[in-house]
């Protein structure tokens, strides 16, 4: 039960910063170009495990990319805002599908289920 709430949890925050995105207007070839940029992070399991989830787990946290979103409504700044969308979207989108956040073990093992 608990898994099929934080795949749901995902589902709405991917639906609502889409939602958010577009009433926004921004652009959609930006959200397109940036929706997977948060993998990046994954370059981290090339050094070892460690180093890859602690990467792979800063850039897939909400913390970070509502901050990003909360500074781009602070300072009015329209392209940090979107950005900060885009993440979010990007991890709501992972969380949805069943991507956690990662242990150091191994990158299959994660906070919602071993993918």
């Amino acid at each position: 039960m608990n898994k099929i709430i934080l795949h749901v949890e995902g589902f709405a925050v991917l639906a609502l910063s889409i939602y958010f995105y577009g009433y926004s207007q921004f652009s959609w070839v930006l959200f397109y170009i940036l929706l997977f940029s948060p993998d990046i992070s994954m370059l981290g399991y090339l050094f070892n495990n460690n180093i890859g989830a602690m990467l792979y787990n800063v850039f897939h946290t909400y913390i970070i990319s509502i901050g990003v979103v909360i500074c781009g409504l602070i300072l009015t700044n329209e392209t940090i805002l979107a950005i900060g969308l885009i993440w979010s979207a990007h991890i709501g989108m992972d969380r949805m599908i069943g991507y956690g956040l990662k242990y150091p073990t191994e990158f299959k093992d994660t906070h919602l289920n071993r993918v």
